[in-house]
């Protein structure tokens, strides 16, 4: 976890929180997006690339009722983006360490961690961080509840940093006005420094949730790249 979450707690299950009075949209009525349980082989001219991806999220709709900060002393000046297929965000990247503890996300790496996370695994145990690329979504509030957008524990995340692509899950919540946080091994993927402590970035991590998908279990890594390479190639190209 990082410093931000020891002035403003991370949520261990969303279930505490009230659901906030949004509009109507339209992945209420959406049929979900089927699971891959098996991880095909992706030749690289069939990947989707960073530029693919980004290309499609240059203009934004805002989804949130506001802007969101990077660190808790930063300005409010990031919104949560939607279109009909996904939500987004452009933001930094800070490490989240918590979960099952293991060599690298434990209390002597991490002055904050903590044992537990959102979303669990099938057998309920608490994620592992530092061996499950996953992202973190704010706490539910009136400015972005997740849940009206067709997000959920174990919704497939293309996480999209320079010319790198990293397909990761909704594992985690965070301070309700924070937004940019990703898992130890989502960082390490994406060549960011996964420290917990002094690791992560200050920008330029752009974070598409595609609407209605889900992977389960949650802790399946390679069904959410067999899934997140089919719903990226339908989202570059119109076929959502």
């Amino acid at each position: 976890m990082n410093p931000v979450q020891a002035l403003i707690p991370a949520v261990a299950g969303v279930s505490l929180f009230a659901p906030a009075t949004l509009h109507a949209t339209s992945s209420q009525t959406r049929t979900e997006q089927p699971v891959v349980q098996q991880e095909n082989a992706v030749g690289a001219d069939s990947a989707v690339s960073a530029d693919d991806l980004l290309a499609e999220v240059r203009d934004c709709t805002p989804a949130s009722h506001g802007n969101y900060r990077s660190d808790q002393d930063a300005r409010a000046t990031i919104p949560v983006c939607g279109t009909r297929d996904v939500v987004f965000w452009e933001a930094d990247m800070d490490i989240d360490c918590d979960g099952q503890p293991g060599v690298r996300c434990n209390t002597r790496t991490d002055p904050h961690f903590s044992a537990t996370t959102a979303f669990t695994q099938s057998d309920g145990r608490p994620l592992k961080s530092e061996t499950l690329p996953f992202v973190v979504v704010p706490a539910p509030s009136t400015l972005w509840d997740y849940r009206a957008h067709g997000v959920r524990g174990g919704s497939v995340v293309a996480v999209v940093y320079r010319d790198r692509v990293q397909y990761a899950v909704v594992g985690d919540t965070g301070p309700a006005g924070i937004i940019g946080e990703a898992s130890y091994a989502t960082a390490e993927a994406l060549g960011i420094d996964p420290d917990p402590q002094g690791g992560g970035t200050s920008s330029g991590v752009t974070y598409i949730v595609f609407r209605d998908s889900r992977v389960t279990p949650v802790e399946d890594r390679r069904a959410a790249v067999t899934t997140g390479e089919k719903l990226a190639r339908q989202f570059v190209n119109g076929d959502q």
